[in-house]
């Protein structure tokens, strides 16, 4: 069942040049209880889709349907309710810095008319759940970056959303502390049902954390579908940028010949490119070769520069495809 769907929705700004169009035609829909990417390179429109989302900015059109309910319809009173289930979480953490990590925690428990005690034994049992029991009295200053995420992330729970939106929520952590923050939000997801939907630019966070993705590129959905599949044969070019090495397949490796060959599940522990190299009897010139998890399933890709020898390019072609592999030739 659909969470939330995105129906036809467009977002036009009025400037002093004419009419800016920000989005155009946003079709997507959304599971209750699935973790959603949402991915576009620096101006693709994905901070405008967050707003649209919440109706903090409201579309010029199109139709934002939350939990059943058409939310550009509703009175402010009742959207400020339906906003309550809707939470988001921010790339500089947005916390009161006069305030404890468990009064920040309170915050919008307070807002919401909570008893003291009730809002403290609530934000105790969240802070908890982020792995900070033993920070309760501290200050954001006397924080990391990823353990005032995590403060952000149990304030966002506070309310019991149905869904949090997460906008480029690791783009300030090291790679390390990404990793733990994206746990997390697995866990959180797995624990409490909650829908999460990851607004980035950084593709190794989809693949790390998303079942689905939607490639937004100049204000439209260039792509939409399985994580795992559009790393495998991403369709358009928005989505090529983000999955090919540097996002500049063509303009780094230049000539032809190039294959692109994807490893996943079984195929990833397996020495295939030995082999193939053994039974054909010819060395392949690998020039790219990465590997990482998506969705808890490992996946690698690799781009090889084929035999000049056309015969011999076709026999590893055909081995590939034996063992299962997918295949993609590179075109300049």
């Amino acid at each position: 069942m659909a969470i939330l769907k995105l129906e036809g929705l467009t977002k036009t700004f009025e400037g002093k040049k004419g009419s800016i169009n920000a989005l155009t035609d946003i079709n997507i829909e959304i599971e209750a209880g699935e973790i959603f990417g949402i991915i576009g390179m620096s101006g693709a429109g994905k901070s405008t889709l967050v707003r649209c989302i919440n109706l903090l900015e409201k579309p010029t059109s199109g139709n934002v349907v939350f939990d059943g309910r058409e939310l550009t319809m509703l009175k402010k009173k009742e959207l400020e309710k339906e906003r309550t289930k809707i939470s988001m979480i921010f790339q500089q953490f947005n916390l009161l810095m006069q305030r404890t990590a468990l009064k920040n925690v309170c915050f919008p428990l307070e807002l919401s008319g909570v008893p003291k005690k009730e809002a403290e034994k609530k934000a105790k049992e969240l802070l908890a759940l982020v792995g900070l029991a033993d920070r309760a009295g501290s200050y954001p200053a006397q924080l990391s970056g990823g353990q005032k995420q995590r403060v952000a992330i149990a304030r966002a729970l506070a309310t019991d959303p149905k869904v949090l939106l997460c906008d480029e929520a690791t783009s300030a952590l090291d790679p390390k502390t990404t990793r733990a923050i994206l746990e997390l939000l697995k866990d959180i997801n797995r624990k409490l049902g909650i829908t999460i939907i990851i607004i980035t630019h950084e593709m190794s966070v989809v693949q790390k954390i998303c079942g689905r993705v939607a490639v937004i590129d100049g204000g439209q959905i260039a792509e939409i579908g399985v994580t795992s599949e559009i790393f495998a044969k991403p369709k358009s070019e928005a989505a090529k940028r983000l999955v090919y090495p540097d996002g500049q397949m063509e303009e780094t490796f230049a000539g032809g010949g190039l294959l692109r060959i994807v490893f996943d599940g079984p195929t990833s522990q397996q020495p295939i490119m030995a082999n193939m190299i053994l039974e054909v009897g010819e060395p392949v010139n690998i020039i790219y070769a990465s590997m990482q998890d998506i969705d808890d399933t490992a996946v690698g890709q690799m781009v090889i520069r084929m035999p000049a020898d056309d015969d011999k390019a076709g026999e590893m072609i055909k081995y590939l495809k034996k063992n299962n592999l997918k295949i993609e030739e590179v075109r300049e």
